[in-house]
């Protein structure tokens, strides 16, 4: 557990680092759409070739329903209890993004980070040799993790202190993620197929409405890149 515990805060001090990549210099607003597509694309990768296969392991039969479940439940939650705002609509001058998106984005992120620190645990549990592969895996997307909340803190109009606060947040949750599979192992079965439904929520209802909205086939280009950063590295660490 201490192993699992002290890898795990490595990958979060990754997530920290990628936000601090993007804060320690100034980024022109236009160029914050690209980096919220990249991260799009990478969002929705993890979301569609990791995190719904591994539920599929668990349960055939009900983890499609989770992950549908983790969809709505996002949905009515924007659209009720706190209604979205799409870009164009309740923001301030010079921003392309709202900031009820970028809390969205980060509460969907923030689960996905949760369930970082449930996978290395898990991998310990198992074996140190599966647990060591995991965390290699899971520290090559923590930087660009951290880099994509960042970036969309800083669009929706937040400070560059919100946007590393945010990163903590993710690197808060990857450490309670080793804790709680260490106490409660099979609440991975319905909280991993649940958050993989916040996160093709977060990705595809949220964020890439907001990317299409910039002309040209240059955003789409950017999409497909944060798709094939995510297949490389899946490539370079299967796990």
């Amino acid at each position: 557990m201490l192993l699992s515990l002290t890898l795990g805060l490595l990958a979060a001090l990754a997530d920290v680092l990628g936000g601090l990549v993007l804060v320690r210099r100034h980024w022109e607003k236009r160029y914050l759409r690209y980096f919220v597509a990249l991260g799009a694309g990478f969002m929705l990768s993890v979301a569609f070739l990791e995190m719904v296969p591994e539920s599929l392991r668990f349960s055939p039969r009900w983890s499609p329903v989770l992950v549908l479940a983790g969809y709505c439940a996002i949905h009515l939650l924007e659209h009720t209890i706190t209604p979205h705002f799409h870009f164009g609509e309740e923001t301030h001058a010079g921003e392309f993004m709202s900031a009820k998106t970028g809390y969205s984005v980060l509460s969907g992120l923030a689960v996905h980070a949760l369930f970082d620190g449930v996978a290395i645990g898990s991998g310990f549990v198992l074996s140190t040799w599966l647990g060591w592969l995991i965390f290699l895996a899971i520290l090559l997307h923590k930087m660009p993790e951290g880099f994509t909340v960042a970036s969309v803190m800083l669009a929706s109009g937040r400070s560059r202190r919100a946007a590393l606060i945010s990163t903590t947040i993710l690197a808060a949750s990857t450490i309670l993620g080793v804790l709680v599979i260490s106490l409660l192992p099979s609440w991975v079965e319905v909280g991993l197929p649940l958050s993989a439904g916040v996160a093709i929520y977060v990705g595809a209802t949220d964020l890439v409405p907001e990317v299409n909205r910039e002309p040209g086939i240059r955003m789409a280009l950017v999409f497909f890149a944060g798709v094939l950063i995510f297949l490389v590295l899946r490539l370079l660490m299967p796990v």
